[in-house]
């Protein structure tokens, strides 16, 4: 299995669709709301959640866009050496207790640094829930090393131990 690429594996338009997908429990939303002491109640309370438009607890958007980060990094940001921007984040619709999310990631742009061992990649990350409804965009730049940046490290994984004898 690939984790995250270099430079050169990345093309202008490639698509990469994100798997598996995660189906969004009420614990897990609960916890990242206690976590990041995030307390509002359409996201924990779901009495005070049916009197809202949306009628339920909505899942907060930042768990949603933690999770698509997460998705999108054995096929994007593995091999990252930095993730320079987070240049858009737009929650488009709510996502709900037993929603189940899934991402892809469409690179924009790629350009070399002044260092040329290494480079930028522009991309967008759409999430969306079991029917298709699109539920979250974002746009970042990811430094991402060369193929010559990886070789002069000691490979694709550099430090790892190996077992003893």
């Amino acid at each position: 299995m690939q984790f995250g690429r270099t430079y050169e594996e990345f093309e202008v338009g490639a698509v990469y669709k994100h798997w598996p997908g995660k189906t969004v429990t009420e614990y897990d939303d609960h916890l990242f709301c206690l976590l990041t002491m995030n307390h509002h109640p359409l996201h924990l309370d779901a009495n005070y959640a049916t009197t809202t438009v949306q009628g339920q607890n909505v899942v907060v958007g930042n768990y949603v866009y933690s999770l698509l980060l997460g998705m999108s990094v054995p096929d994007v940001s593995g091999k990252a050496i930095a993730n320079l921007e987070i240049e858009s984040l737009r929650h488009i619709a709510p996502t709900f207790h037993g929603d189940t999310i899934y991402g892809e990631t469409t690179v924009l742009a790629k350009n070399i640094t002044s260092k040329p061992d290494r480079g930028i990649v522009y991309v967008e990350t759409k999430g969306y829930k079991q029917d298709g409804t699109v539920v979250c965009i974002f746009r970042r730049k990811v430094m991402v090393p060369t193929e010559t940046y990886v070789k002069e490290r000691g490979g694709e994984q550099p430090g790892r131990p190996e077992p003893l004898a």
